[in-house]
This record gives structure tokens, C-alpha cells and sequence, in this order.
């Protein structure tokens, strides 16, 4: 049976990509920091016969990320599949040159280091084919210059894809699979009502980059399944 680590999992994108890749099989490892929204999510997937199982950890705590690979190596030996999605948005609709300091680095930190962090911790469960991947944003893009809503957050997601690269290129020895994508405007708390897409549309393309993808693609930014420019 295929494994699966899902961080920011007890909601939105990271609860459906746990939902629809255990669907298909996967254990899926629920990465939650509250315990009690954890155990929620958990248990309503184990309702419809999903093994899934919660992982608590603060994805810019390096003590929390240490335990929950503990919790993790203790119950599985490899990990096929690990997706950085927690993230959170904290400036929006806030000018750039009002935006305070600890709002920048806590955007960053849970945004940008925290997914170097976990991958980094959980590198002796990864083996040859195992995929990262990394849920970005359209937001993050520079390639057509970037807009000025919540000016830290897409920062924080361009960093993500410096850190999708990075890693990629890293790990490309070992066959590892490092890859960013971007979910669209997705209905969720963080996205909100009016947005585009439903949560399922959502989570087609992280769930196809951890299952069907070629996996000769790395280091590389996709959005509808397709490939992006950064």
C-alpha cells in the first residue's frame, strides 16, 4: 500500500488531497497543528474506510516536525508521497510598504521554510520515486511580473518555487521528484466563497503529480496538469 504525508490537512485542499488520494488506496498521513481539527478530519475519513491517520505537527517548529517523523517512521518505513500544503494568507488586501515585520516572517516561515523543513526532516523515508510536491500559487509567478494583492503571500509562494527548484535539484541523485503546482482560486476558507473552482478541481493536480505524473517530471511548476512557467 502507497504512503502518503499531507501537511495543513485537516481542511480546504490538503483534507481533499488526503480524501481523494486515499480513495485510491493510499495511507494518508493527515499533517494537522490542532490536534482536536486533526482528529475530525481523520475520523470522517475513516468513516468512508480511508486509512487515514493524524500527524500533528507545526510545519515552522523544527521540535514539532522532529516528533511527528518519529510518529511516521514508527508506523512505515518509506514514504511515496509527501505534499507541503499548509500555508497561510495574512496580508491580504494590506499595501506592501504597510505590512509589519512579524506578518512578513511569519508568511515566510510557514510558506516558504516550513516545506524545506519537512522535506528536509523526512529525507530517510523518501526512496528512489517518492514525489514532493509543493502546492504554490499562480500568485507567485514572475514570469508576466506579479500584481499587488497580498504582496508577502505571493513573495512567499515565488520563494516556494526557489525552494521547489533547490530541492529538485538536490535530490535528483537519489530519484527523488520535486515539483510545484498551483490549485487555482480554490473554495476554502482561505479562498473564499466567490472563488472559481471547488475543492475537488482543486486538488486534481496535486493528486495527479503524486500519482500519475511522469516521473521524468521534476523541478518543474504545473497548473490544470500541465506545465507553467515560473
Amino acid at each position: 500500500m502507497k504512503t502518503a504525508l499531507i501537511t495543513g490537512a485537516n481542511r480546504g485542499i490538503g483534507k481533499e488531497i488526503a480524501h481523494q488520494l486515499g480513495r485510491l488506496g493510499f495511507t494518508v498521513f493527515m499533517g494537522a497543528r490542532n490536534k482536536t481539527k486533526g482528529e475530525k478530519a481523520v475520523k470522517e475519513l475513516n468513516d468512508e474506510a480511508i486509512d487515514a491517520r493524524l500527524v500533528v505537527m507545526d510545519v515552522i517548529d523544527e521540535n514539532s516536525i522532529k516528533q511527528a517523523f518519529q510518529d511516521v517512521e514508527s508506523q512505515i518505513s518509506t514514504l511515496d508521497v509527501l505534499i507541503n500544503n499548509a500555508a497561510v494568507l495574512l496580508d491580504e488586501g494590506t499595501p506592501y510598504l504597510e505590512v509589519d515585520a512579524d506578518m512578513f516572517r511569519k508568511t515566510l516561515e510557514v510558506n516558504s521554510v516550513g516545506p524545506f523543513l519537512v522535506t528536509q526532516s523526512f529525507l530517510p523515508l523518501l526512496k528512489k520515486e517518492s514525489r514532493v510536491i509543493n502546492v504554490s500559487s499562480g500568485a507567485g509567478q514572475i514570469c508576466n511580473g506579479m500584481s499587488t494583492w497580498a504582496p508577502v503571500y505571493s513573495i512567499s509562494k515565488t520563494a516556494l518555487n526557489a525552494v521547489t527548484l533547490q530541492l529538485a535539484m538536490a535530490l535528483e541523485n537519489k530519484g527523488i521528484v520535486v515539483n510545484a503546482c498551483s490549485p487555482g482560486w480554490v473554495r476554502t476558507d482561505m479562498g473564499g466563497s466567490n472563488a472559481n473552482r471547488s475543492l475537488p478541481e482543486g486538488a486534481e493536480t496535486p493528486v495527479w503529480l503524486a500519482t500519475e505524473a511522469p516521473l521524468s517530471l521534476s523541478g518543474k511548476f504545473f497548473k490544470d496538469k500541465k506545465e507553467r512557467s515560473w
